[in-house]
């Protein structure tokens, strides 16, 4: 496989990844913006998460 054809699979998998885990998220039932306070170690876990 080349290093193009490579690239775009990796690609292709991690867009579908993050499909998933968008998919997944739950709604939440409050109005005000203390309701989000529990998500935040949740969300830092995310955008800090290696992806070797």
């Amino acid at each position: 496989m080349g290093k193009g054809r490579l690239e775009a699979f990796s690609d292709g998998v991690i867009a579908i990844i993050i499909t998933i885990m968008v998919l997944e998220l739950k709604v939440r039932h409050g109005a005000e913006i203390g309701a989000l306070r529990p998500l935040i170690p949740i969300f830092l876990r995310g955008c800090f998460k290696s992806h070797d």
